[in-house]
C-alpha cells in the first residue's frame, strides 16, 4: 500500500477577479469624496504581508498619510505634477524599506541563521531590502485593489525630504508613494498601450 502527501490545489481566479486586479484596474489621478477606513488599510497590509520575500525578510514599512498636517509635510516633497492628486487623495501610503530588516530574521526565518548572511555587509543588506521592499509595493497595490480600493502609485517625489519628515533617525528609506481611495473615473487618461507577449518574453 502506498501513500502520498496531500497536494494543495490552487484554484484559478475567475474572470471578474482578474479584471479587478489587472485588466480593468487603472492608475487613478482623481478621487471621489469618500473616506477610506483604517480597517480596510489594516486588512490590505495583512494580505500584502503574505507575498514572498527573500528569507521572509519583509522590509516594507508604511506610513498612511491622511491628516492635514501630514499632508502638508508630504506636499513639500512632491513633484509639481503630483501635488493636486496627492492632496485630494483620502490617503497616501508612504511605502518604505528598512535597510536593517535583516535584524528581524531570527524571528521571521528561525530555521536558519539568516541574519549572518547580511550582518557586516551593508551593500547586500540594502540591496536585498530595496528589491524585496519593491516587491511588497506591488503586493500592497494588489491587496488594495482586491478590497475594492483604487490606487495611484508614483515615484515623483524627493525621497530625502520624505525620509527626513516621516522616518527620522531610522534606517527606513522611502521607495514609492501610493495614493489610495475610490477613483474618479472621469479623470482617467486613456489606457496606454502594453507590450505583446512576444515583445518582452521568450521560452528558453
Amino acid at each position: 500500500m502506498t501513500t502520498s502527501n496531500p497536494v494543495a490545489v490552487t484554484a484559478r481566479l475567475d474572470e471578474t477577479s482578474l479584471d479587478l486586479l489587472f485588466r480593468d484596474a487603472r492608475t487613478h489621478n482623481g478621487w471621489l469624496d469618500r473616506p477610506v477606513s483604517d480597517s480596510l488599510l489594516r486588512e490590505a497590509v495583512d494580505l500584502a504581508k503574505f507575498g514572498p520575500t527573500s528569507a521572509n525578510i519583509s522590509p516594507m514599512r508604511l506610513v498612511f498619510v491622511r491628516s492635514a498636517d501630514a499632508k502638508e509635510k508630504l506636499k513639500e516633497a512632491l513633484a509639481p505634477g503630483n501635488v493636486e492628486k496627492t492632496m485630494s487623495a483620502p490617503v497616501t501610503a508612504i511605502v518604505g524599506y528598512d535597510k536593517d530588516a535583516f535584524e528581524h530574521l531570527p524571528k521571521l526565518f528561525p530555521h536558519a541563521d539568516a541574519r549572518s548572511w547580511f550582518a557586516g555587509n551593508e551593500a547586500f543588506a540594502t540591496d536585498t531590502a530595496y528589491r524585496n521592499g519593491t516587491l511588497q509595493v506591488a503586493y500592497l497595490i494588489f491587496a488594495l485593489r482586491s478590497l475594492g480600493l483604487d490606487t495611484g502609485p508614483m515615484t515623483g517625489f524627493d525621497a530625502d525630504k520624505v525620509d527626513a519628515a516621516f522616518f527620522p533617525g531610522t534606517k527606513v528609506r522611502s521607495n514609492v508613494l501610493v495614493n489610495i481611495g475610490y477613483g474618479d473615473a472621469t479623470k482617467l487618461f486613456p489606457r496606454s498601450p502594453r507590450f505583446a507577449f512576444d515583445d518582452i518574453a521568450r521560452f528558453a
